[in-house]
């Protein structure tokens, strides 16, 4: 998550007392009140969700505690205390080695850490790979517990709206927490967290959103399928309340970073420390709203628009073309070329382009972009670059 959780602790005491009367020689201990306890007498059936089939719940209650039982051990607490209060997120056990995966904005400028584990084992462990673009970072232990419990990772594939998913993790310093919700969308574009030239963030696409309770702390734990499976690396939520802190709170809108991003990216920060992103350098928007389509003149309502070309970039050495005629929304210039397609692939909204070439290409790659220009359709074959 962009806003770093600031781990608070809380203690509650509870305190009984027990009223005494001293004399000379003697204590006096009040005789207690005694009250009689009604009783209860259970209903004939048991009560159940309307239409539902007990052994369906019992089944899902089943897979759920299962889950976490395999899992958890899995899941870890990291501490930051190279903030000036210190703070707190999440990760998970990439590999036999004890390699830890978490979000970078966790362990931004950070030269002492703490990795804790449900066990009760405590380490130190040190950044050995970051990557800004994905919101990514890897870790690698001092010491390993005598038990690793490596997390497996699902297939890109198998990802699906509606899907039933599960976040564990550390949110506002409660460890081994286990929350439960569905995939929401997925192809997702947020800012990265790496400044491109002119001031802007790159796009970090293929994000999964999900409605599974995510809030500070949660931040690089895993997003789980049913079978145990890691399909994402929670990274932020979406919301316009704060409590009384001044921490986010969750609003049912999280992002995760897809896992199809995971086993690209992850291996090379182990392996040299960074990744290396495709590049065409384009600006657009994720999707345009009918209004703007009509003040464009464009005869398609579905691609992603051109809205800008980085000077000397692939798609400008490949004579992509950006809007510059004014329209009657202020910002908003006609002319540029619309992308339906990429290597043959339907592109409706930025984010599909996006995702086709972070987890399918590489730099020095080249893609075939299928455009719309004047009302007429043309293929542009682009090299691409790595982000500079």
């Amino acid at each position: 998550m962009k806003r770093v959780f600031i781990g608070i602790g809380l203690s509650i005491i509870l305190l009984t007392t027990l009223a005494c009367q001293f004399s000379a020689g003697q204590t006096t201990i009040p005789t207690p009140t005694v009250r009689s306890i009604p009783t209860y007498d259970a209903p004939s059936q048991t009560i159940l969700i309307p239409g539902a089939d007990p052994g369906d719940l019992h089944e899902r209650d089943v897979v759920l505690t299962t889950l976490y039982e395999n899992v958890n051990p899995g899941v870890v607490t990291i501490r930051n205390f190279s903030t000036t209060a210190g703070s707190e997120g999440s990760g998970f056990v990439f590999d036999t080695a004890g390699h830890i995966v978490t979000n970078y904005h966790v362990v931004k400028g950070a030269d002492d850490l703490e990795v804790d584990f449900p066990s009760g084992f405590k380490t130190h462990a040190e950044v050995i790979g970051t990557d800004l673009d994905s919101d990514l970072a890897v870790l690698a232990l001092k010491s390993l517990p005598d038990e690793l419990k490596p997390l497996p990772l699902g297939d890109p594939a198998q990802i699906r709206v509606g899907q039933t998913v599960v976040a564990i993790g550390n949110p506002f310093g409660f460890s081994s927490t286990m929350t439960v919700g569905i995939i929401s969308a997925k192809g997702r574009v947020l800012e990265s967290l790496r400044l491109a030239d002119g001031g802007n963030y790159f796009s970090a696409g293929d994000m999964i959103q999900t409605d599974a309770a995510i809030n500070p702390g949660n931040s690089g734990g895993p997003l789980l399928n049913l079978s145990g499976e890691v399909i994402g690396v929670n990274r932020a939520i979406y919301t316009e309340a704060v409590n009384s802190y001044e921490e986010p709170v969750n609003s049912g809108v999280g992002f995760a970073v897809s896992v199809s991003i995971v086993r690209i990216v992850v291996p090379a920060l182990i392996d040299q420390g960074y990744y290396d992103y495709p590049y065409i350098g384009i600006t657009s928007r994720e999707q345009m709203s009918l209004v703007e389509q009509e003040a464009l003149g464009l005869s398609e309502y579905t691609g992603a628009y051109v809205l800008g070309v980085a000077a000397n970039g692939p798609a400008a050495k490949a004579g992509i073309r950006a809007g510059s005629t004014p329209t009657k929304i202020t910002g908003l210039y006609a002319g540029g070329d619309l992308i339906v397609a990429v290597d043959q692939q339907p592109v409706l909204v930025f984010g599909d382009m996006l995702t086709y070439l972070l987890t399918q290409k590489h730099p020095g790659d080249t893609v075939v972009l299928t455009i719309l220009r004047a009302g007429e359709r043309k293929e542009v074959s682009v090299t691409l670059a790595k982000r500079p």
